[in-house]
């Protein structure tokens, strides 16, 4: 009679219970790699769309600044009013935009004065990572609209909605909590307050770099060897920051890279766009977004670092918290730095035009 009312019920026994499950976990491992699979194409369409918008704002913002690449314009030698009212004449272009930066950043945080107020960025070539900011203030998006974030790259969207995690005694800023073990670049300067509180400001996607500076053999800043991170050069490339690109200096059509993911991050390991195989996302000058694999690309050419056109090559080294190499930490291969040092500077070509294979990725 028990058994009656149990069926009554509607209830399982044990063997329809473990079968049920056993169906369920065979759904979730078919299911499994095509949300997966889904989850990356919608990744990559989402960053291929913050591109195609940044170029559209580059493209405006050149046609409202006489034709000129979105860049640092502050000037030595020029006076300039900060928003806490300080006027600055700075004695090198270098010097100069590191205050611009500043300023941009002062005045879109409200980080004026206090315990928040944004610094001048101590050591660095703010063209590197920072670069972006101008066109940020220019195209009124602020800094935390996510234009400027690849939609995988989840530690910075989380830096991004926290810009004041830098300041707790606890954090996931890359060097917040000091430098970790061997195998991650340890070049100074990287814990200075003035760099940890930018990190939440910065970008997913990176500046070819002839599209702020002069091309060779104008002296020009140029990588280090130990580290794809920072860049040589001295006062006399920093003297020359103030030449300013022109849109019109771009050789078209040439194929030639304008922003691009430093990370290829729908990819397993998150490759760094050096890797051969990497497709990562690429803004071209002609306003065209691609997935282009960066083998197809002509190698970088430094002669300042080679003594001759080609080929750069070095260690990807991480930062803290940065994706590490497809080697682990510590790994000796050597890879390209492929457009970021575009072949030729602006006048020369990054992709050879018409790969049948290449082509149909173009969007």
């Amino acid at each position: 009679m028990k058994n009656h009312e149990d069926c009554g019920r509607g209830g399982f026994s044990l063997v329809e219970c473990l079968a049920l499950v056993l169906v369920m976990s065979m759904i979730g491992m078919t299911a499994g790699p095509t949300l997966f699979s889904m989850k990356q194409s919608v990744h990559r369409e989402m960053s291929a769309s913050n591109l195609r918008s940044i170029g559209q704002g580059g493209g405006l913002y050149a046609n409202a600044n006489q034709g000129r690449l979105f860049s640092y314009s502050w000037r030595a030698g020029e006076s300039y009013v900060m928003p806490n009212g300080q006027t600055v004449v700075e004695p090198g272009d270098l010097a100069a935009a590191t205050r611009q930066d500043q300023e941009i950043l002062m005045r879109l945080t409200g980080r004026i004065s206090g315990a928040f107020k944004i610094l001048e960025m101590q050591s660095r070539v703010p063209h590197r990572r920072y670069n972006h900011v101008v066109l940020a203030d220019y195209l009124g998006s602020g800094l935390q609209s996510g234009l400027f974030i690849d939609p995988a790259d989840s530690n910075l969207l989380s830096w991004n909605a926290n810009p004041l995690e830098f300041a707790h005694a606890k954090n996931t800023l890359p060097y917040g909590m000091g430098y970790p073990e061997d195998g991650y670049d340890d070049e100074g300067g990287w814990d200075h307050r003035s760099i940890l509180q930018r990190w939440g400001f910065g970008s997913s996607y990176s500046l070819t770099v002839s599209a702020w500076q002069a091309d060779f053999p104008t002296p020009r800043y140029y990588p280090l060897a130990r580290t794809p991170h920072l860049f040589a050069g001295g006062s006399s490339a920093g003297r020359n920051l103030s030449i300013g690109r022109q849109l019109s200096e771009v050789t078209l059509p040439g194929n030639k890279v304008w922003m691009f993911e430093e990370f290829d991050r729908e990819q397993v390991g998150e490759p760094y766009f050096g890797y051969d195989h990497a497709r990562a996302e690429k803004l071209m000058f002609d306003g065209s977004v691609n997935s282009w694999v960066s083998g197809d690309s002509r190698p970088a050419g430094v002669p300042e670092a080679t003594g001759r056109l080609f080929v750069w090559l070095q260690k990807y080294v991480p930062l803290d918290t940065f994706p590490v190499p497809l080697g682990g930490l510590g790994d000796e291969t050597l890879v390209h730095q492929r457009y970021r040092w575009t072949y030729q500077g602006l006048h020369g070509v990054d992709y050879a035009p018409g790969i049948p294979d290449r082509e149909p990725g173009r969007r």
